[in-house]
């Protein structure tokens, strides 16, 4: 029988068959939003989180993998490629950002992207990495099977809206863009944030 209510989208939706090669994203964010959604834990549904600072406009989509968890394996792998004490993951799904070539007008759909890369992010001293991965079937991004062929000024773009995204005048900025990672560190986050996952979230 159909399921005749709406899945919440990190519990109830599968992550991928063929994961970590293929990925099911969760999109929060398009980069016309000016206001930042967010998944409301509880009930699933999108909710703002806050308002776009200033002229922050996000380059490409973002969501989440559903079924994933940034714990203690994520914390591990961040403190032991970083060379860094790193005590936690930041307690979210694990983050992605999608590029395509087409616009996509609005959040809350579901997508299936490759993973390729991503950056390896520390936010007020926890680990937040963030996937980058590019749209299965995009006629311009699927060409890039991992982040070292991918044009500089794009990772350049990304890691300039993370490092700026919360900042404001006068405050201390507490986000880190430690390195840019390829393909493979992207998989093995993906495998430990569904370890993670089914050990801390799922028990």
């Amino acid at each position: 029988m159909v399921n005749q209510f709406k899945a919440h989208p990190w519990h109830g939706i599968d992550p991928g068959k063929n994961i970590p090669n293929e990925i099911t994203v969760f999109v929060e964010i398009v980069p016309a939003d000016t206001v930042k959604y967010e998944i409301d834990l509880i009930s699933g549904y999108l909710s703002i989180d806050r308002p776009q600072k200033f002229s922050n406009v996000f380059p490409a989509l973002y969501g989440f993998i559903p079924r994933t968890y940034c714990g203690k394996s994520i914390a591990e792998y961040a403190s032991l490629k970083s060379g860094r004490k790193i005590e936690k993951g930041d307690d979210n799904a694990l983050d992605v950002c999608v590029l395509c070539d087409r616009v996509i007008t609005h959040g809350d759909i579901l997508l299936n992207a490759i993973p390729i890369g991503g950056l390896r992010m520390i936010d007020k001293g926890e680990s937040d990495d963030k996937i980058i991965a590019v749209l299965k079937g995009d006629e311009v991004y699927a060409g890039w099977p991992d982040l070292k062929l991918v044009p500089e000024s794009i990772i350049t773009r990304l890691k300039h809206y993370f490092l700026t995204y919360k900042s404001m005048p006068g405050e201390r900025n507490l986000v880190e863009i430690i390195e840019a990672f390829g393909k493979d560190e992207a998989h093995e986050i993906i495998r430990r944030s569904l370890l993670d996952y089914q050990k801390e979230v799922a028990t």
